[in-house]
């Protein structure tokens, strides 16, 4: 990364550092993850790279984009840290600076919000073109094509027409985003 792409990054973060600097190093976040085994450095590793201003080896990981968002960890920290809300935090940080290898998860999620804004739930099969054509490489889709068939053969989707109009949910996702700021 760059040096000004490093001092935005340091700027995004620094609430996260500011959650997290009383980790003891214990231990528990990563004893405690489901999802430990997809990732390619441990929670406890991350929030010692974060502390250290170890930015670019800490943003070279997707091991913050594989948190599910369990609160396991924050549940069973000894030092009461909201780990989970700091892991997100870092998610956010990654999308906000437009970190290339982030591009993926971040348009992921961006389709799956804008299903949720628009129908109230989500609609698989729009959502997924909405993601595909965000992604812009057509050969994407036929990586999905076989699981897309089985699930349409046993009814656990269904096609659907897009719909337009307003969503329903704009009026809370608008306030959420005042709230924001």
């Amino acid at each position: 990364m760059g040096q000004a792409n490093n001092e935005l990054l340091l700027k995004q973060i620094e609430p996260v550092k500011e959650m997290i600097k009383t980790c003891i190093q214990c231990g528990t976040c990563t004893a405690s993850c489901p999802n430990i085994e997809f990732m390619d450095i441990t929670p406890r590793h991350m929030w010692r790279l974060l502390l250290t201003d170890h930015i670019d080896a800490l943003f070279s990981s997707k091991s913050f984009i594989m948190c599910s968002s369990c609160y396991y960890c924050t549940l069973r920290c000894p030092r009461g840290l909201e780990l989970t809300n700091a892991m997100s935090l870092l998610k956010q940080a990654a999308s906000k600076l437009k970190l290339k290898k982030f591009k993926s998860s971040s348009l992921f999620y961006k389709a799956f919000l804008d299903s949720v804004k628009k129908h109230g739930r989500v609609r698989e099969m729009e959502f997924m073109t909405h993601y595909f054509i965000s992604m812009k490489n057509p050969v994407i889709p036929f990586g999905y094509a076989s699981l897309g068939l089985k699930l349409l053969a046993k009814g656990k989707i269904r096609p659907e027409l897009p719909s337009g109009g307003k969503g329903k949910l704009d009026a809370l996702f608008e306030k959420v985003a005042e709230l924001e700021g």
